[in-house]
C-alpha cells in the first residue's frame, strides 16, 4: 500500500544556500526506498480554512520504505540544510488500500460510538 511523507512546511521570503544544497540532493536519498515527489513547490488552491505554508508530498511503495529514508544515514545528513532554515512539520502515513470506501469506516465508527455512548449511560 502506498505511504506518504507529508511536509507542512513554513519557508521564509528569502531561502538559505542550504535549502538549495537540500533540494539538490534529497532526490538521491529517495531512490534507494523508491520515493518520488508527487507534490513540491505547488500553488494551492485553498477552499476551506487557510494554508499559508508550503506543501510536500513524497510518495514510498510503503510505510517501511518511507521509514528506511527517513531514518537513513543519507536523509539525516540533510535534515538539518533544510530544518535549520524552514521550520515545519514533517509526517509519515500509509495511504488507503484500493477500494477504500469511506462509508464503511463511517459505519465502523458510527457503531463503535453507539456503543461507547450505551456504555457511558
Amino acid at each position: 500500500m502506498t505511504a506518504y511523507a507529508i511536509g507542512n512546511l513554513r519557508p521564509p521570503a528569502r531561502l538559505d544556500e542550504q535549502v538549495f544544497e537540500y533540494m539538490e540532493r534529497i532526490q538521491s536519498t529517495l531512490d534507494p526506498f523508491g520515493g518520488r515527489f508527487l507534490v513540491h513547490n505547488a500553488v494551492l488552491d485553498v477552499r476551506e480554512g487557510e494554508w499559508p505554508e508550503a506543501l510536500v508530498i513524497i510518495g514510498f511503495p510503503g510505510i517501511e520504505e518511507a521509514r528506511g529514508w527517513y531514518d537513513s544515514a543519507a536523509y539525516q545528513e540533510l535534515v538539518p540544510l533544510r530544518a535549520d532554515h524552514i521550520p515545519g512539520d514533517l509526517v509519515l502515513v500509509d495511504g488507503v488500500g484500493d477500494g477504500y470506501d469511506a462509508g464503511h469506516t463511517a459505519a465502523a465508527y458510527r457503531a463503535m460510538q453507539a456503543g461507547t455512548s450505551a456504555a457511558a449511560a
